[in-house]
């Protein structure tokens, strides 16, 4: 089924990858597992309501309206490379999808869009998606770390679009049960297709949505290539005109390979509690905490100082007179200023807070003018296995108070709880779910899917 050749570090991953299986996995990663799908789901329905994601279904409809996949909150199947394109783009269309530090990346939206499109289409057992799930996650991770994310943003590269594709390759390799050989050529062929262009940062449009759906659709088609005797080059990555040569100046290529399965990459992964970019999280955990504790309003401050890692700069902080003047939602999510002067106004940063109506809000305006952004050579030296953060608050009255943080809100070492977990899926999905369903029971079902016996009553629910 597969081309032969010498090992690789595609053929290495594959073979890691279909060895696993679900029962042999740590209770704690199975758990972890099953919350990301949750989260999941949670940020896809509720992304199915933004105005980016209609435009994609109604191409897939128009180009696949019948298939085994389904489209979520759509009412109709598709092909399942063409419900993955749709999902993924639903999936990052609200910026609370969860994310990496190594990889600086969004691993869900391009992973489980191929996973449960696949898993429909061949009927997979609960447990075999949420094992396919851990192995996409395993392997989208690896190759973000090896980019280096720092130097891939530099190129104007997305990692999540990159590696992603890889991700999501791996996931619907393993769910069509192919063999370690023919996983490698579904590696090979994905980097034909990979992809993620970060322009949109010039002007808020969606193609970062569609970065990750167009991932998850790459990576349902490679890996169908690959099934079909299609082949691929194994030296995909560390080739000479290889993925670490076309995406990035600087790869750290041995994190590719290294410690695999210790621990397994779905541990290392955050879950988002704030509606926007992970770069400006730790900063407004920074800015509520500060509000907080000293009562402080907008009239208050004199001045706001944020740290910004030199990593994220181009992303949230650069250029400062823009980033201060957000035209529209994806500005706003890109905009450490808006984050910190929502956080600072209305004491909060989710979904609700990144509005048309709060970014001409005149008192947020007028304290973005007064936020600056600086950078810290030990937050820098930290980067990018741990995400410091510092702000720092001027008073009128003459005061200056400060807090510091090592690790923002749902990081794994400062976790959303499981019921946080739900608390969050029922405020996306309510909206969208209206009277169909009761948004507290499945997500319930959801972090108790590999009880279930199959899929499908709880995907009729999703699909609408």
């Amino acid at each position: 089924m597969g081309s032969n050749g010498s090992t690789s570090a595609a053929a290495e991953l594959a073979s890691f990858c279909r060895s696993l299986d679900w029962a042999d996995l740590p209770a704690a990663t199975r758990e972890r597992t099953k919350d990301f799908l949750l989260d999941h789901i949670g940020v896809t329905l509720r992304g199915t309501a933004e105005a980016s994601s209609e435009p994609a279904t109604k191409f897939v409809r128009a180009t696949q309206p019948e298939g085994p996949a389904s489209v979520v909150g759509a009412g109709f199947r598709s092909a399942a490379a063409w419900a993955a394109l749709a999902n993924g783009t639903a999936a990052h269309a609200i910026e609370m999808d969860d994310v990496t530090s190594e990889s600086s990346l969004h691993p869900a939206v391009a992973v489980i869009p191929a996973a449960l499109a696949v898993a429909e289409q061949q009927q997979s057992s609960t447990s075999d998606l949420l094992a396919a799930i851990v192995v996409g996650y395993e392997v989208d991770l690896r190759v973000g770390n090896a980019l280096n994310p720092a130097s891939a943003y530099q190129r104007g590269f997305h990692p999540t679009g990159i590696a992603g594709g890889f991700g999501a390759t791996m996931a619907a390799a393993y769910l069509l049960d192919l063999d370690a050989d023919a996983m490698t050529d579904a590696l090979g062929i994905c980097g034909s297709m990979t992809s993620g262009s970060m322009e949109y940062l010039t002007d808020g449009a969606w193609t970062k949505r569609l970065n990750a759906g167009w991932a998850a659709h790459a990576g349902v088609v490679a890996a169908g290539l690959a099934q079909s005797g299609f082949n691929g080059p194994r030296t995909v990555f560390e080739g000479p005109l290889g993925i670490f040569k076309g995406y990035t100046d600087a790869p750290k290529q041995e994190r590719l390979l290294a410690d695999l399965g210790n621990p397994y990459q779905i541990d290392t992964v955050s879950i988002k509690p704030y509606g926007c970019c992970r770069y400006m999280h730790g900063v407004i955990d920074c800015v509520v905490a500060l509000r907080e504790e000293h009562a402080i309003t907008a009239d208050d401050v004199e001045k706001m100082r944020v740290s910004v890692s030199t990593a994220g700069l181009s992303l949230v902080a650069e250029p400062i007179e823009q980033k201060r003047n957000p035209q529209n939602v994806v500005d706003a999510q890109f905009s450490t200023p808006f984050g910190a002067a929502v956080a600072l106004v209305n004491g909060a940063a989710d979904l609700n807070q990144f509005t048309p109506e709060n970014i001409g809000d005149t008192t947020i305006r007028e304290l973005m003018s007064r936020t600056e952004c600086f950078t810290d050579p030990a937050i820098d030296a930290a980067y990018p296995l741990q995400w410091l953060a510092e702000a720092q608050i001027e008073l009128r009255d003459g005061r200056t108070v400060t807090r510091r943080i090592d690790h923002a809100t749902g990081e794994p070492q400062n976790p959303v709880r499981r019921e946080q977990l739900i608390e969050k899926f029922v405020m996306l999905t309510e909206p969208v779910l209206g009277a169909r369903a009761n948004a507290a029971d499945l997500a319930g079902r959801l972090v108790g899917l590999d009880g279930e016996k199959d899929l499908e009553s709880v995907m009729n629910i999703v699909r609408g």
